[in-house]
């Protein structure tokens, strides 16, 4: 057995590309990804700069994130500790690019699978160097044999300075960095100047804005250290950019499974009540709903794949440590769960009911609660590692619950009605409560960039006005002014209903793209 790395020599590098080129050509890369590229960045005030070079790539960990989120296995260790990937099991979920803290996997625009480095394997597995390490003409890159005290990259690693990037995530990084700055290794710390990149378009739009996706812009001088964003103490001269993954179908899909594992809690709720003998509001309306809402909530996760057909290697081919498996087996427990529910009301059958209000229960709390353990796994992403996620989840489950009753309020008769009302009220309030405690506590520099972007940046109208005016304080006021004023016509509720769901997906949504927003190369 042998444990492969890096050693990456930031002294020697002189940013000429040819391990770019060579990786390109080696693997047929697709213009516009990279398995690997140079960053440059500039340091110092006029006259007394330079500008520095570091290759980025995939950094083999010894405990590979990617690998535990891999829904199918299809990224997976060989013998010689390299991480692979096999393209015919990859289903395109993109969980392992948020997974990755070091932004090396991107989707291959013609096989629509997951890519990255891999250290040319198949070179190594018959006696040939990667490509890049051939091509460097500094030899800057050398691979070799880690647990090899023997060997050239050993020795190195154990003499000199080295540096790995990220070693707060904990992954293990097997890519070691000699004679780099460390503003190069953390992208937090450098920006993209207003004035753009070398042999790049001028960047415009802000904070996280313009071609260079996810990587700040401040107005900085030519030739002057930016100092307009704290922590700032570089430039990014020249980097690759990398495309946000997740987006409006994966929120769309957590509002989804939300109204699903609501308005069966609610359901659950009336029959503890007593009033398991509603057949319509309690025993047939609430399952069909939540049936429809998985549905849709299944369409959602599938149609987000780059590789939809595949969706079943879920099942077929499920890798146990992954979330997106365990969370596909509690929707479909769930569904199960509803079918039962719906065949005891159409039969009338109270007591099937009052047996299924646990495991409804459960069901839904997990339905609504499993995307928290699924964005704890994607490590690159801190803000999504908050211990809250799971207590808004659930809370905002409470909320839909609430909204969706309020809504069938205007076609069914619902027992309780004032009950309802104050579901809503307390998911709205509780969830509310949740996110300010989020907003006022503090985290890693990715997390408070994260909240800068969603709260001040470039999703502020979105989390504000959305996810909190119509999300929050609309739905608060309707409901506390029908129980005030003893409004009996449901039509102010359900307005409160609906514009909870509204902005639970602007808040969703928000909370989704601001996770992505910050540079993590």
């Amino acid at each position: 057995m042998t444990r492969l790395g890096f050693l990456l020599d930031s002294d020697s590098c002189i940013g000429c590309h040819a391990c770019t080129v060579a990786c390109k050509s080696e693997h047929d890369v697709p213009l516009g990804v990279n398995r690997t590229w140079v960053k440059y960045i500039e340091t110092g005030t006029f006259p007394d700069v330079a500008r520095k070079f570091n290759v980025m790539r995939c950094n083999q960990c010894d405990d590979a994130p990617c690998m535990t989120i891999c829904p199918t296995s299809a990224l997976f260790r060989a013998d010689n500790g390299v991480v692979d990937f096999q393209d015919d099991d990859c289903i395109g979920c993109k969980s392992c690019m948020n997974a990755c803290p070091y932004d090396a996997l991107y989707i291959n625009p013609e096989t629509n699978t997951a890519h990255k480095c891999n250290m040319c394997n198949h070179r190594i597995e018959v006696g040939l160097e990667p490509s890049c390490q051939i091509v460097c003409p500094t030899e800057a890159i050398i691979i070799g044999d880690l647990d090899d005290p023997a060997s050239e990259i050993s020795r190195i690693v154990a003499r000199d300075d080295v540096a790995v990037r990220a070693p707060e995530q904990n992954t293990k990084p097997k890519v070691y960095y000699r004679g780099a700055d460390q503003a190069s290794l953390d992208p937090t710390r450098t920006a993209i100047a207003n004035d753009g990149m070398i042999w790049a378009d001028t960047l415009t739009g802000g904070s996280n804005g313009g071609s260079g996706a996810r990587h700040p812009t401040v107005p900085v001088e030519l030739g002057h250290k930016p100092t307009d964003e704290e922590g700032v103490v570089a430039r990014t001269a020249y980097t690759t950019s990398h495309q946000m993954t997740w987006k409006e179908k994966v929120a769309g899909y957590l509002v989804t499974k939300a109204i699903a594992a609501g308005v069966m809690l609610v359901a659950a709720l009336m029959v503890l009540m007593g009033h398991s003998d509603q057949q319509a509001a309690v025993g047939v309306v609430p399952p069909m709903v939540a049936g429809v809402f998985l549905a849709v909530t299944g369409v959602l996760l599938i149609a987000d794949l780059k590789q939809p057909g595949r969706f079943h290697y879920l099942i077929t081919k499920g890798n146990w440590s992954s979330w997106l498996v365990k969370g596909a087996y509690v929707l479909m427990a769930f569904a199960a769960v509803c079918a039962l529910w719906f065949l005891g009301g159409v039969a009338d059958s109270a007591g099937l009911l009052e047996i299924l209000a646990i495991p409804a229960v459960l069901g839904a709390a997990g339905t609504a609660g499993y995307t928290a353990y699924l964005f704890a796994q994607c490590e690159g992403r801190d803000l999504w590692q908050t211990p809250l996620l799971l207590p808004v989840l659930l809370a905002q489950a409470v909320t839909a619950g609430g909204a969706a009753y309020a809504i069938l309020d205007l076609f069914l008769t619902i027992p309780e009605v004032d009950a309802i009302r104050w579901v809503l009220l307390a998911g709205v309030g509780t969830t509310a409560a949740l996110i300010a405690i989020e907003l006022s506590s503090h985290g890693s520099r990715h997390v408070e960039l994260a909240i800068e972007a969603m709260t001040r940046g470039k999703y502020k109208d979105q989390f504000w006005w959305g996810g909190v005016v119509l999300g929050l304080v609309v739905p608060a006021l309707l409901v506390i002014a029908a129980l005030a004023f003893g409004i009996d016509n449901p039509i102010l509720v359900a307005l409160a209903g609906l514009s909870a769901l509204v902005g639970m997906f602007a808040y969703e949504d928000a909370f989704v793209r601001a996770g992505q927003a910050v540079p993590l190369s």
